[in-house]
């Protein structure tokens, strides 16, 4: 699906607005459509709707603002062996074999999945600011053969340069959304 197109915009919105266009859609063809026709109308706002679900299902898992911030105070206040255990079990819950890397500057766990192999830098998780000098060691590292993809987490900012840089060496950069959404189960084991 194209990036612009009206259903990946549709996907990327919430929900509700594709059921507002599909009920437009809808209220148009009963409205304006001779009623022969009107059936055939009605079909058209079905998209519309399918695209609702979808974008629904996506964003239910998507943590509040609530929650985020929650989420970033609790791991502003960890330590690194306490964040990295905790990296660990979230990973292993979403099918990971997670090994830790020790010795390797800028690469901290090692995650393998059906053949494939991840390298996570994350050590400086708290740092203000990522930039490029963060990326590096991730970049080098997919130079190997057996590395196919990289990811750097932190809860800063990403300088403009970080973010280009990241783009072009196909390194995913991990903030606070996605680890509420990874680290959900473990956190809220934690509290009990």
């Amino acid at each position: 699906m194209a990036e612009n197109s009206l259903f990946a915009i549709l996907l990327r919105s919430h929900w509700a607005i594709s059921v507002g266009l599909g009920l437009a859609v809808l209220g148009l063809a009963m409205a304006m459509l001779p009623a022969q026709y009107r059936i055939i109308g009605a079909v058209s706002a079905a998209p519309c709707f399918v695209i609702a679900v979808m974008a629904a299902r996506r964003q239910w898992k998507i943590p509040g603002a609530t929650e985020l911030e929650r989420t970033r105070e609790r791991l502003q206040a960890m330590a690194w062996p306490e964040f990295c255990e905790l990296l660990e079990q979230g990973f292993k819950r979403e099918g990971f074999s997670v090994t830790r890397i020790n010795g390797r500057e800028g690469t901290d766990l090692r995650l393998e999945r059906e053949g494939r192999v991840t390298v996570v830098g994350a050590r400086r998780w708290k740092s203000a600011g990522i930039g490029v000098d963060q990326l590096r060691p991730l970049a080098a590292a997919l130079d190997s053969d057996d590395v196919q993809y990289a990811r750097l987490i932190g809860l800063g900012e990403l300088t403009d340069s970080a973010r280009s840089f990241a783009a072009k060496q196909r390194i995913e950069v991990w903030q606070l959304a996605q680890l509420a959404q990874t680290l959900r189960t473990e956190l809220r084991s934690k509290t009990r």
